[in-house]
């Protein structure tokens, strides 16, 4: 080992973290299993650089991965880094979903996070690359970034293809709509079994603006990802050009010592949520960015992410309340063209940096609006005048509520309260019909710590949406609805029923009213008998007495937050990243 490490490779280690498992006498021991792998001395000496992945077999989200990580390693070595890769977990939504495996899959945000920060902290490295695919595993992998502020580049696994049904491009979400379809006696058995054949027929991430391709939309309008990188489906060759691109660029951030908190601003956060409503995304970035921010000791909760999302226009056609999907999207000009159209409209903060050194309005100079493609509108002719995503609050969400609107044209909703505490009792009703139209089916005891891990209620919203329900019906849980989710479906209810909301409240027949366009969400009960049922009202034991979901129940917070489960930035006494 050469003892002057800029001599040998050109890179000064004394501030890096990984000289406390590579540099000097005391660490041969340390540097014998870097042998055993067969790194050369210069590799040693070298920067190492986390190259993390969320790949596994659960489902085609996740498959690509792997693929794109040897690419990013072969840009790492380009920018004379050291590659150390390693996976994490994911709990894949449209798998978890219906059923008591949805409990993990919030839970899992925390446990991507908490793992890449034990393995980057065991090891020392000095930088990471983060790929990710399904739902949660991409704002895990950017609180990991954001907590451990090495430098780091985000990078999507790539959304999966369309398929073909009748003609029409489908998604995973018309299968789950079919479901509800063929229980009403409205699709057959055999459109159905040939639907689900054809759904998804490659790798990649669900193809609509659900929560996968919202959070990389995320990824590229917040900063922690290069430009177009969020748009390239999975099956494509370009996605290992981005990957290697990742690799390299990693390492211009360690030289220009450029950080995630210096990208992470109150002012990247809001852009991130402009594209979030311009694209009628998913209701679960109202969760996740206010953890992303936490993670940087931000005040950015589900009010202040509303609050965005009021006053952008809505400008992106994309499913489920739209025509077309996110690899339609990136062939029309990606997000830096949305991005583009923001920022001429005074709806972005040009002046923030990002993963290329440069600031947003540097990296969007050059990109021109096309205005002969139909999936995104220019700021002068949006699809609506605000977001495709609105807040509530009222007497039944003191803490707030969060509902898409994307593609809906009636915006109140006034209807008798029809109880279930839980899920599954909630959808074995829908299946069989036992519900009347003009009703709010009330789905609580589902939030974060009631549920306990705040599921997604997808297999009852589409089933419900199948059946032909839309308009007609409104649904309001302490849980949490997939990015497919369409109808009146309003989410994130708080306080929570396990802690004695007015959503534990609600008895059968009580009138709810709900106003989008208002903001407000409204249980038309009186004070005094609310007052009455609440001194009545005893809280349930937790469903968990053991294990990962005991602990999540624990430790995790308001859906007003994020549902996090530590202190946060804010609270900090030493950042990784300065070890």
């Amino acid at each position: 080992m050469a003892p002057d490490q800029r001599v040998a490779t050109g890179w000064d280690k004394s501030k890096l973290p990984s000289r406390h498992v590579t540099v000097g006498p005391d660490r041969a021991p340390h540097r014998s299993y870097y042998y055993a792998m067969g790194l050369s001395e210069a590799e040693v000496a070298q920067p190492f650089v986390g190259v993390a992945t969320c790949w596994n077999e659960a489902a085609p989200c996740n498959i690509a991965l792997s693929r794109q990580a040897q690419a990013v390693k072969l840009g790492v070595k380009e920018g004379s880094g050291t590659p150390r890769e390693f996976t994490t977990i994911t709990v894949t939504d449209g798998i978890a979903m219906g059923h008591e495996g949805m409990k993990s899959s919030l839970t899992s945000r925390e446990v991507i996070a908490d793992s890449v920060e034990l393995t980057m902290r065991g090891h020392c490295y000095d930088a990471l690359v983060g790929l990710a695919g399904c739902d949660k595993s991409l704002p895990g992998m950017m609180m990991a970034m954001v907590r451990l502020n090495v430098p780091s580049v985000f990078l999507y696994g790539g959304s999966i293809l369309p398929g073909r049904f009748k003609g029409k491009d489908v998604t995973v979400v018309d299968v789950f709509e079919a479901v509800g379809s063929h229980a009403a006696g409205n699709f057959s058995a055999g459109d159905l079994h040939d639907l689900e054949c054809v759904a998804c027929p490659s790798a990649g991430s669900c193809g609509g603006q659900f929560t996968a391709n919202t959070m990389a939309c995320v990824s590229e309008a917040i900063g922690l990802a290069l430009p177009y990188s969020a748009g390239a489906p999975a099956p494509y060759e370009s996605r290992d050009a981005y990957a290697r691109a990742a690799g390299v660029q990693v390492m211009e951030l360690l030289k220009l010592g450029l950080r995630p908190r210096d990208i992470v601003t109150r002012k990247s956060l809001e852009n991130a949520a402009r594209v979030v409503a311009a694209t009628g995304g998913s209701t679960n970035a109202g969760l996740h960015l206010p953890a992303i921010a936490h993670e940087a000791g931000i005040d950015f909760d589900l009010h202040e992410v509303v609050k965005v999302f009021r006053e952008t226009p809505y400008l992106a056609d994309l499913k489920p309340g739209g025509r077309f999907v996110a690899k339609d999207m990136y062939e029309a000009g990606g997000v830096p063209m949305l991005m583009k159209t923001l920022l001429d409209g005074g709806y972005l903060h040009g002046d923030c940096i990002t993963v290329t050194g440069k600031t947003m309005a540097e990296n969007l100079a050059n990109v021109v609006f096309d205005p002969d493609q139909e999936v995104m509108r220019p700021v002068s002719n949006p699809l609506s005048p605000t977001g495709g995503v609105v807040g509530l609050t009222g007497s039944l969400a003191p803490q707030g509520a969060i509902v898409k609107i994307a593609g809906m044209t009636g915006l109140q909703f006034r209807g008798p309260a029809r109880c279930f505490d839980c899920e599954e009792d909630c959808f074995a009703a829908v299946q069989a019909r036992q519900y009347s139209e003009g009703e709010v089916l009330v789905i609580r005891y589902e939030g974060p710590r009631g549920g306990p891990g705040m599921r997604e209620m997808l297999s009852t919203t589409a089933a419900l949406y199948g059946q032909g329900t839309g308009g007609k019906m409104a649904l309001v849980t302490d849980g949490r609805f997939s990015g497919g989710t369409r109808g009146f479906c309003i989410g994130h209810v708080g306080p929570e029923a396990a802690v004695g909301g007015p959503i534990a409240l609600v008895k059968d027949g009580d009138i709810i009213a709900i106003d989008a366009a208002a903001g407000s969400i409204e249980l038309e009960v009186p004070e005094e008998e609310l007052a009455r049922r609440r001194a009545q009202w005893t809280p349930r034991p937790c469903a968990f007495q053991s294990g990962a979901l005991w602990k999540y129940a624990q430790l995790v917070g308001d859906a007003e937050k994020g549902a996090v489960t530590h202190p946060g930035g804010a609270a900090e006494t030493r950042c990784y990243a300065d070890i």
